[in-house]
């Protein structure tokens, strides 16, 4: 049981790992919206296509997260991605720390 026990540690911290990356992904564009940033910038193209078919599903699901011109969709996001670290992550290894005792 303990091969399954940390196949389900490892699943959780690489989750907990790619949505603390993505997190400062969000934080970025975020931050990057504030000013006027250049386009045609590669690293500017890569928040932007990292970021935008997640922001514009917010979008669409909250359609007041636009409102005022002010985008409220990255604050949504990070508070689904706290939401996923505390819960999901947590509940990953506090499951394989039942399996293996």
């Amino acid at each position: 049981m303990y091969v399954v026990s940390n196949l389900f540690v490892a699943v959780a911290k690489i989750l907990d790992i790619g949505l603390s990356l993505y997190l400062w992904i969000v934080i970025i564009r975020a931050l990057l919206s504030w000013v006027n940033p250049d386009p045609y910038n590669p690293i500017v193209r890569f928040l932007y296509q990292a970021t935008e078919p997640v922001f514009y599903r917010v979008r669409r699901w909250f359609p007041w997260t636009a409102m005022g011109g002010i985008d409220f969709a990255p604050m949504i996001i990070m508070l689904a991605i706290f939401f996923l670290q505390s819960f999901l992550v947590q509940t990953l290894l506090q499951f394989a720390q039942s399996i293996a005792h």
